[in-house]
């Protein structure tokens, strides 16, 4: 049993009025952490706390700042690789 486990298990709460963005990114750690969605907000509460550290390997801005930057669609991703492709290739003779 993790230590999430024994605080679930000795309190409940009931939490309501998540906006999109805080359900989405719980949806995402359960995704990637194979856990429920219980187990996910209650990571998520703790690290707000500062009761266990962020894993490493995650991104401390993620897409936080999207909506100072924008986003981009997949048919401007497609736009762009495409806009660059000839950047991509290597001349041969440039490199005898």
């Amino acid at each position: 049993m993790t230590h999430i486990d024994e605080v679930a298990a000795v309190d409940q709460l009931s939490l309501r009025g998540f906006d999109k963005d805080l359900a989405r990114r719980i949806r995402e750690l359960a995704r990637r952490e194979h856990v429920s969605l219980n187990k996910a907000a209650l990571l998520l509460m703790r690290r707000g706390a500062g009761l266990v550290e962020s894993e490493p390997s995650s991104t401390a801005v993620g897409d936080a700042l999207d909506r100072f930057i924008g986003r981009w669609s997949a048919a401007d991703e497609k736009r762009l690789l495409a806009g660059i492709a000839p950047c991509e290739t290597v001349d041969a003779a440039l490199w005898k």
